[in-house]
């Protein structure tokens, strides 16, 4: 319940405004005049928004006040329009910060034994991946009558390790099958408040079924870890190809095909309401086919998303054409994010700024992907995490002309014609809108 001090001045018209937001669950932005337990009349810039769950259920309001008197103007007793703007985008934002953080705490309701409870589930087979040999092997011990544990794995190298834990080649005992098996200290993630994001990592492998993301076969828990049990890709990450390389570079038909690939899997992930965040040539691995597999998702959002089909308007231009026009699929995540995420070279600038993202980061950062591939290098990179910070919001992008790229034409006719702003702008950046 949301109580507020009123008194003579307080406007029952507004009042009302907010009673109205939380009987119908929407947002609103108000002025009013509060009063203090002592009597002191302020001017309260007054922001409350619902949070909604992944089906779109309201599981609570979030109410953010801001003491704007020291702004009113005497002669309208009211804050002035700019100042009014300015305060209710921060209050916004405020409220957005403060449902990502809730949003990432464990309930406290639940026991610590409690938390792991998702990755205790049987993993059943996607349609188009349920005949490989892979889940064959897999699908033989669960007909059985016995869960999958670590037991039933071998371990044979370390692959990598992070802060919250390390990843494995193994093999499913008896089989000659290899998969990566990604083990998570459960003390360290409760330390770090991090449970949260492990869970969602669990719950986005368990979506996919794409030939370019990876699988989840397994997903279990010993006292101290939690783990999941996905493809493993021989041919490692994208990062150690481009270090084989005498430029570190890549030929133009290899970015190509690798930008095209990327793309299809991001195109998936956002028609699942999965924004992925952590797009860099560290996470883009390669299968023994020659494919790419998108890996690692404890930075990404899982929020819902509305496909749809819209049909382009006929111009001028294309009258003359018989024939219908072919409808445009489009999908996007609906749910902004303000979490601070990401690797400091790809971060797009409205992560910095905390403006609030959506699935428009994964296109800037495969834009960085794209540039470090044939560069050698990311455009933004700085001596220090702050100046590379201060050249993404500012730094004009530059193309070298040592090296030389085909459609290095594309990218330099738009930029003349736009200006890289229109890069800046997540609203207008390539992929996020048709």
């Amino acid at each position: 319940m949301i109580r507020f001090l009123q008194g003579p001045e307080t406007d029952p018209a507004t009042v009302r405004k907010i009673r109205q937001a939380i009987d119908t669950q929407s947002e609103v932005t108000v002025q009013l005049i509060n009063y203090t337990k002592t009597g002191k009349k302020f001017w309260n810039m007054f922001h409350l928004q619902p949070m909604r769950d992944q089906k779109g259920e309201v599981q609570y309001f979030i109410g953010v006040q801001l003491d704007g008197s020291e702004h009113v103007e005497p002669l309208h007793n009211c804050i002035p329009e700019e100042t009014a703007k300015d305060s209710a985008k921060l209050v916004k934002a405020t409220a957005a910060n403060v449902d990502d953080a809730v949003r990432e705490l464990p309930d406290a309701n639940l026991k610590p034994e409690d938390l792991w409870t998702n990755h205790s589930k049987v993993v059943h087979p996607k349609p188009h991946r349920r005949d490989s040999s892979s889940w064959q092997a897999i699908q033989k011990i669960l007909d059985g009558g016995e869960p999958l544990s670590l037991k039933h794995f071998k371990p044979i190298k370390p692959l990598g390790s992070g802060d919250t834990g390390s990843v494995h080649l193994v093999e499913l005992c008896g089989t000659g099958e290899h998969f990566a098996m990604k083990a998570m200290d459960k003390g360290v993630m409760l330390n770090r408040n991090k449970v949260h994001r492990a869970c969602a990592e669990r719950e986005i492998l368990d979506m996919l079924d794409h030939p370019f993301l990876p699988a989840l076969y397994a997903s279990f828990q010993t006292k101290t870890h939690v783990c999941l049990i996905t493809d493993y890709c021989p041919g490692g990450e994208l990062f150690l190809l481009l270090d084989r390389q005498p430029l570190k570079v890549l030929r133009e038909d290899a970015v190509r095909f690798y930008a095209a690939e990327v793309i299809v899997a991001l195109e998936y992930l956002h028609c699942q309401g999965i924004i992925y965040r952590d797009l860099k040539p560290e996470n883009v691995l390669l299968q023994s086919n020659g494919h790419v597999s998108l890996t690692d998702f404890d930075l990404s959002c899982l929020t819902s998303c509305k496909p749809q089909l819209l049909i382009p308007e006929a111009n001028a231009k294309k009258r003359h054409h018989k024939g219908q026009q072919s409808p445009i699929f489009m999908a996007e995540p609906v749910r902004a994010s303000n979490s601070f995420v990401g690797t400091e070279e790809y971060i797009a600038p409205e992560i910095i700024t905390g403006a609030g993202h959506s699935s428009a980061v994964d296109w800037w950062a495969l834009g960085i992907l794209l540039y470090e591939m044939l560069y050698g290098y990311t455009p933004f990179r700085g001596k220090t995490r702050q100046k590379t910070f201060a050249n993404v919001l500012h730094k004009d992008l530059k193309f070298p002309s040592s090296i030389q790229v085909r459609f290095l034409y594309l990218h330099s006719s738009v930029v003349n014609r736009n200006g890289f702003n229109i890069l800046r702008t997540y609203s207008e950046r390539l992929g996020s809108r048709f």
